[in-house]
Order: C-alpha cells, then structure tokens, then sequence
C-alpha cells in the first residue's frame, strides 16, 4: 500500500493504493467504534454459557437477537440518508448513538447494548453508500476490502484493550468502560471533522421505501437471504468449537480473534481478487468456505485454528465484497436504502438460521445441524457459481 495522491488544500484528500481518503478516514471510524464495543462484547458468550448457566438453545436466541437488533433501523437510517441527502450526518449520528450506549453499561447492560446494536443498524447502511459513491468501480471490491480490514483491526484490538485494563486494574470494569466510552468519541469526532459532506446525489424530498425497494435487484436479495438462513450465529458457532475441540472455557473469549486476525489480514487481498474475478463469485465462493469450517468443526475439531481461518477468510469474502456487487447495482438516489434493505433481509435471514441452529444443537448435539447447515450451504454456492454471471 502507498500514498499516491496527497492534497493538503481545505477539505484534504488523499488516495492510499488508489483507495480514496474518503474509505480509508471511514475505515479509522469503524475501528475505533469497533474497538470500543469488542471491548465491551468480547466475554459476552463466555459469560453467558459460564456464568449466567443458559444454553445453547438460549444462546442461538441472543445470537439472533444480536444479529436481528439492527434490522429495522437500518433501513431508517437508509431511508433517512437518501430522503435527507445527508449520508454523513445519518450515520454520525449512529456512531454517536453507539458510544452514548457505553455511559449506560454499568447500570443497564442490556439497555445498553440494545442501543449501541441501534446505532450500529443506524449507521451502516449510509456509510457503506458514502464509501460505494466515493470509490472508482474498477476498485469498489479493493475499497470494501480495506474498510473492513480497519474495522477488523478494531474487532482484533478491542478485546485486547479489555484484556489489558483488567490485567492492570484488578476489578477495573468501570476503567473498561471509560476507555470504550473515550474510543467511542474518538471515532465520532474524526467522521465529524474529516470526511467530507457530500450530498446524495438526485435527492428526492417525497422518496420512499417502496421507490428504494424497486430500486434493489431482487435475485442478489433472495440468493442471501437463503446463504443467510443456513448460516449459524457466530456464538453458538464459537462455543460449539470450543466444546468439540475439547478446550477450556477461558479459551472461548479469544476464539473471535482468530477470526478477527484472518479478517483483518485477507479483507484487502480478498477485495482486490473480488475484482478480477467477479465480485458474487467472491461471495459464493467465501460460503463454500464456511462450508469446509463446518467440516472441520463436526468431523476434526483438533484442527480449531483452522476452522478459525476458513470462518475469517468466509467473511473477508462475503462481508464487504457483497456490498461492493450490489452498491452499484442501486441508482445513487436510492443507494443508502436500498443497501440498507438487502442488509436488513441478510439480518433477518441470519437471525433465523442461528435461531433454528441453536435449537437442533440444543436438542440432537451440533453434528446433525453442522452437517445440514454445510450441505445446505453447498448446493447454494454450487449453484450460485453455476448460475450467476461475472460482475
């Protein structure tokens, strides 16, 4: 990666390996968020399980919750970003809503996460228009790639922190809390004063959501959707690794990094090949990923690291590269909703997966589920492969 532009003229911008300054400044964002909430969400499974004694079925439930929380208001906040014009401003005021969440962690945990999952699903929409608009679309897969690849240093780091106060502070949960509180205004603070705010263009005062609706290509829609509905929540799929592969349980908060680590090194490369390759092949292609971790999972737990690769490398292939195929898809007036609906369909269907696994694994063990989820998962790519066009 290398600086070639560098503009020091108001309104500054820069290109970093052709990046924009734009994605690269929106990415910087993402991971100080991403830092402040992991630090306060990275136990929350172990606690659960371990500490509060629920089950798998009970987790599957949360894991849906968690996933589906920001459904709804993601596609307000889309809306709001095409009807307003102001992509910037909408999801400012997502990411400030998430870091007023950490001022309530110590009284009200579930009030508090709720609220941050409302500003995370007020945000996410808008700001992935803002990058879409900003980068070339001979590079729109690159773009994606790098701003996930800082959010998931954001994701590997918050943890980390977490684990550092506490080691210093004995009983410091209050210390971990400021700090998530100081990283979350951090973040606030630099999409405020250095992305630049350009209105949506063609903006339409009376837009709606059935305009937006009209506006998405429907196959990308229902090909996730079904991707989504055999996909199993990230908790139950962690703990499940952690009980198959006979690990303790202190072991369980520090299976997310290994897929943090592989995200946050293959989200860049893996955007770049989206590219050339065609960007839905990319994300079919990261399914059959998943698909191989459920193997290993059910059949060779020993091999836990892995399982951890391939769960990393599925999503550097699916997460931002799914955006990157379908933000041009959408006309500029209507890109903000219209990504925030596909997000919102990808939410729910994931919800409902993880909900429907967690039960089968709750009632039968996570042999059955992983290998119907993996079989499942493979017809799909395969025919996804199959079927689609290069794009």
């Amino acid at each position: 990666m290398y600086l070639s532009t560098v503009h020091t003229s108001p309104g500054r911008s820069f290109r970093l390996g052709g990046v924009p300054g734009t994605v690269v400044t929106l990415g910087i964002v993402s991971m100080l968020t991403d830092i402040s909430s992991e630090m306060v969400t990275a136990i929350l499974p172990m606690y659960l399980i371990y500490g509060a004694g629920i089950g798998l079925a009970a987790l599957g439930a949360i894991d849906a919750l968690y996933i589906g929380a920001t459904a709804v208001l993601r596609v307000v906040g889309g809306w709001l970003a095409d009807r307003l014009g102001r992509p910037k401003a909408v999801a400012t005021a997502g990411y400030a809503l998430s870091t007023v969440s950490r001022l309530l962690l110590p009284v009200a945990v579930p009030v508090a996460l709720a609220i941050d999952r409302a500003g995370k699903g007020m945000r996410t929409a808008p700001r992935d228009a803002m990058i879409s608009l900003a980068a070339p679309p001979e590079l729109m897969g690159r773009s994606f790639g790098v701003h996930r690849a800082l959010d998931a240093a954001g994701a590997l780091l918050g943890p980390l922190v977490a684990f550092g106060l506490i080691s210093l502070v004995a009983g410091g949960y209050d210390v971990v809390f400021v700090a998530s509180f100081a990283f979350g205004v951090a973040g606030v603070l630099v999409i405020a004063h250095w992305v630049p705010h350009k209105p949506a263009p063609e903006r339409k005062a009376s837009f709606s959501l059935r305009e937006a609706w009209r506006a998405v290509p429907k196959k990308p829609v229902l090909s996730t959707v079904l991707f989504g509905l055999c996909t199993a929540g990230d908790m139950v799929l962690f703990v499940t690794l952690q009980r198959q592969a006979g690990l303790p349980a202190q072991v369980l908060p520090l299976l997310p990094l290994g897929t943090a680590v592989t995200f946050l090194l293959s989200a860049a490369p893996v955007g770049r090949l989206a590219d050339r390759i065609g960007r839905w092949r990319m994300f079919a292609i990261g399914h059959g990923l998943l698909v191989a971790a459920y193997l290993i999972i059910g059949l060779t737990p020993g091999l836990a690291i892995g399982a951890l690769v391939l769960h990393g490398l599925f999503y550097a292939a699916t997460d931002g590269v799914l955006m990157a195929y379908a933000g041009p898809l959408i006309p500029a007036h209507a890109r903000s909703s219209g990504l925030a609906l596909l997000q919102t369909a990808q939410a729910l269907a994931r919800a409902a997966g993880a909900v429907v696994f967690g039960l089968l694994a709750a009632t039968v063990g996570p042999g059955l589920p992983l290998a119907a989820y993996g079989g499942a998962l493979a017809l799909l790519t395969a025919t996804a492969l199959m079927n689609r066009r290069r794009a």
